[in-house]
């Protein structure tokens, strides 16, 4: 396997406009010859789908929900990066690249990342256009607010709601497009295998989700924007439908994976309240704008929260990190809430929490802003919790959300399969081991509307269109695979559900490889894992049949790949000996319990081939280079 990054040479202001007039271009009428498949269709996989169509390539998009409006974006509540610098507060393009290269522990391309930062002004302006109503200032211009990692005020937001109001911004460019019939959309219907001839994606193999109906669908290129695997954990603050199965099938016919030990954990989310969650709620990070967080100084301080005066509170944040308080970024906030809570300071029933508290400003801004600025996540944590945070602090604690890694893709967001494009959290390319907050929004959108479609025609410009038909033998070859393994699931007449399989896989994962990880630990998971792999296979029910609605079927098949990614999962974060951002090696950290780099040995992507179960994955290295960000110890005091 060989890592061509093909990252421009020249300056980094330049590489991305002198790269877009490198690349191959198709002529309109030719575009219309070409055929391009989209797996997933929320920020990442909507704007790409809509825009190629634009452009004039056919376009089918895959959708595993009843509509794209339901996809995972939406819980994307607090905003979007720009560098517009609306506020003049010192904001620019380079500041977001500083901002989002050392946020992420120095673990990301730098060209990706100034990319990412160029076109984020560019963002703005097309949602703007599309009617997404941003919130605006008295004088009609929109407001910014800050957010975690960064000193200035870039994020634009639709008060809680952004991902939300974005995502309808993108479903409406696409639906126009299905209307114009460029777009032909595939709704309820899941990805399960990859199709590759002569090496190159050229298609995939589908389940209609409704009818069982398996499915072949041919291309000329394929993408995939297919979110990220937070979901192997079990709890994690993902919709319980969100999973790794189209990447891990990607990888499976061999597509790298790189950095799967980079999983986010965030500071704010409401706490684990029993043994019967099935899934953890997000409050946004937003609310770190205007509410202070702490704990009580004492151990076993059991008070209410209004009982502990300001004397008896330690604000930890404001105190161990004065220059960023309590926008410190989220992998330093996990780690300071769990620091707390493991010494007996933690709050809540479970001792597992930290307020967050908005008495002051309340008191200087009136409820009346707070309720315009926050007031449906306020509405949703009264209802989940039954407890009103206009009149007592809200309690939150870490949980799993965005993950860094994903799927290996050069400055083009091509695999190294050839044909395979990957955007959004589907691959690992923008964010290193920690993202910023409002960041995912951005890359998501950056990808699809203003990368993607830019790149793909250079690719296809080399292709003969329509050159594979659904009648090739590797299709033939990859359908039968994925019915056979679907009989297998529904042959297997054990004891337990996928659920209860799942669940515990998600206790091992984040007992050993969750908010802090170590060698003996993490051995210690890839030794159950693969027992726990076996189980599965010989004590798994899955009631029902395979040729109708079949939740149970869906499920086994999302958790028998769970299964097998956390062991790619751990087996990275054994062997990246090193703390950096989401990824922290109790054995590697700084006297003062800091995460600690090791930039001799580690300042590379890992990338991982798939050699069978059998086998350990073949790591490939692709070296990380820092030319505008000179490599430095992350402080954020």
């Amino acid at each position: 396997m060989k890592l061509d990054a093909r990252i421009p040479d020249g300056p980094i202001d330049t590489k991305w406009e002198r790269h877009c007039f490198e690349l191959k271009l198709i002529n309109p009428a030719n575009k219309r010859k070409f055929r391009v498949i989209v797996v997933g269709t929320g920020l990442a996989g909507a704007s790409a789908a809509a825009s190629l169509a634009e452009l004039g390539y056919q376009v089918d998009a895959f959708c595993f929900q009843d509509s794209p409006r339901r996809a995972h974006s939406i819980a994307a509540q607090g905003g979007i990066n720009a560098a517009k610098n609306y506020q003049g507060d010192g904001d620019s393009i380079y500041r977001l690249f500083y901002d989002t290269v050392k946020g992420g522990d120095f673990r990301a391309r730098e060209a990706n990342v100034y990319r990412l930062a160029q076109v984020s002004v560019n963002i703005i302006d097309q949602c703007v256009a599309q009617g997404v109503p941003f919130a605006r200032e008295y004088g009609g211009y929109l407001d910014n607010r800050s957010f975690g990692g960064a000193q200035v005020s870039r994020t634009f937001y639709a008060r809680g709601q952004t991902g939300q109001q974005l995502l309808l911004g993108a479903y409406q460019a696409l639906a126009r497009q299905v209307g114009n019939k460029k777009v032909r959309m595939h709704r309820r219907c899941e990805m399960l295998d990859l199709v590759l001839v002569d090496g190159h994606a050229k298609g995939i193999i589908t389940r209609d989700l409704i009818t069982g109906e398996i499915s072949r669908h041919a291309a000329d290129a394929v993408i995939l924007a297919t979110g990220g695997y937070g979901n192997a954990f079990f709890l994690s603050t993902n919709a319980k439908g969100c999973n790794v199965t189209a990447a891990y099938r990607a990888y499976k016919k061999g597509a790298a994976f790189a950095n799967p030990c980079y999983t986010q954990i965030h500071p704010t989310c409401i706490p684990v309240a029993g043994d019967h969650q099935s899934k953890l709620t997000l409050m946004s990070e937003s609310l770190r704008n205007d509410g202070r967080i702490w704990v009580p100084k004492q151990k076993g301080d059991r008070r209410a929260a209004g009982d502990i005066p300001a004397q008896d509170r330690d604000y930890y944040l404001e105190r161990k990190y004065p220059s960023f308080g309590n926008l410190a970024p989220r992998d330093i906030a996990s780690r300071a809430a769990k620091e707390v809570c493991d010494e007996g300071r933690g709050v809540g029933p479970r001792g597992l929490g930290v307020y967050l508290d908005f008495a002051e400003s309340i008191q200087r801004l009136g409820s009346h802003v707070i309720e315009e600025r926050y007031g449906n996540l306020f509405e949703m944590y009264n209802r989940i919790t039954g407890e009103d945070p206009y009149a007592s602090p809200m309690r939150i604690f870490p949980a799993v959300h965005y993950t860094m890694g994903g799927l290996w893709v050069d400055y083009n967001l091509m695999s190294n399969l050839p044909g395979l494009f990957v955007l959004g959290e589907a691959n690992f390319s923008d964010h290193g081991a920690n993202r910023l907050g409002a960041s995912a929004l951005m890359q998501g959108l950056a990808d699809g509307y203003f990368v993607v479609p830019y790149t793909i025609g250079h690719y296809l410009a080399g292709q003969r269109p329509a050159a594979v038909s659904t009648e090739h033998a590797e299709f033939a070859r990859a359908e039968e695979e994925t019915r056979q393994r679907i009989s297998t699931f529904l042959s297997l007449k054990g004891s337990r559900t996928a659920d209860s399989f799942h669940r515990e896989l998600g206790a091992v994962l984040w007992d050993h490889c969750g908010m802090s990880r170590s060698a003996s630990g993490l051995k210690e998971a890839l030794r159950r894992i693969p027992a726990l792999r076996q189980e599965f296979w010989e004590n798994l029910r899955v009631p029902g049949s395979g040729a109708d609605l079949n939740q149970s079927l869906e499920k086994a098949g999302r958790v028998a790949d769970f299964m097998e990614f956390a062991e790619l999962l751990c087996h990275d974060a054994l062997t990246r000996e090193e703390s950096c951002g989401g990824h922290f090696r109790e054995e590697y950290q700084t006297s003062e319990g800091e995460a600690q780099r090791d930039d001799a040995n580690f300042t590379h992507v890992s990338a991982w081939e798939f050699k069978g179960l059998e086998s350990p994955p073949e790591e490939h290295r692709e070296p990380l280079i820092f030319e505008n960000v000179p490599l430095a110890v992350r402080s954020y005091k």
